[in-house]
């Protein structure tokens, strides 16, 4: 696949960590994050930490809500002057913001209809159909007993219910939401995901690192009908 731009610099913002990677570069960069983490200091600790890299554009896995590229709100984990901040100015190249779950379904997105949950502090969720990118916010949807989707499916469900109970929701949650929105197939990705002994039927395992191949994806000239499967693993050679 070829890009518009000759490199990318990808940038995934977590609660823990911020990890970043460009294009020709062999190894991700991470940067210790926490309450304490702005905007600005985002920045300026990415352009510390990537002095010398080769970028003309910039894609942002954010962990929130995100509208027409900008944060609707500001981060949970993190500390503030997120929403209304000037990217394009700050890094001073193009720019792509969008969820941090989108960013990662889309790294390993293999075609048809794909509905990615990433169990993680929270819940992260996005669609991905023939191509198009659906944002979601299903962590905060009313669930069971008053509480919440990512009440359950989140560290906060996990370490209320334990292991055995919360994979049985997990398992439940997959089929519910598989069947509700036609998906063909479903992707769990995040940090808890290794926690499940036996993946749910139509449900696959993700891996955060596919937050970069999303990243690099984002700047791909559309090409037809995409071979994401066949690709997949070129991308990730051809960029990392």
């Amino acid at each position: 696949m070829k890009t518009k731009h000759r490199s990318v610099l990808v940038i995934d913002v977590g609660g823990t960590n911020i990890k970043v990677l460009a294009t020709g570069q062999k190894e991700p960069v991470k940067i210790p994050s926490g309450p304490k983490m702005t905007a600005k200091k985002m920045v300026r600790e990415v352009k510390n930490a990537t002095d010398g890299w080769d970028y003309s554009a910039v894609s942002i896995g954010y962990p929130g809500p995100v509208v027409h590229g900008h944060p609707l709100s500001e981060p949970h984990n993190l500390g503030g002057g997120w929403v209304g901040f000037d990217f394009k100015k700050a890094f001073g190249r193009p720019i792509k913001l969008l969820n941090d779950a989108a960013m990662q379904a889309l790294g390993i997105y293999e075609g048809g209809r794909m509905l990615f949950l990433g169990l993680g502090t929270g819940l992260g969720s996005a669609m991905i159909v023939d191509g198009v990118i659906a944002p979601m916010e299903i962590a905060q949807l009313p669930y069971r007993k008053g509480h919440t989707y990512e009440d359950y499916l989140g560290v906060r469900g996990l370490q209320r219910l334990g292991k055995k109970k919360w994979r049985r929701h997990v398992a439940d949650v997959v089929a519910e939401l598989k069947n509700a929105l036609e998906a063909d197939y479903v992707v769990l990705g995040g940090g808890n995901a290794k926690l499940l002994r036996k993946l749910p039927p139509g449900a696959r395992r993700g891996d955060n690192s596919t937050a970069f191949i999303g990243g690099f994806r984002l700047w791909e000239e559309p090409s037809g009908q995409l071979k994401w499967k066949k690709e997949r693993k070129q991308t990730l050679q051809e960029t990392c």
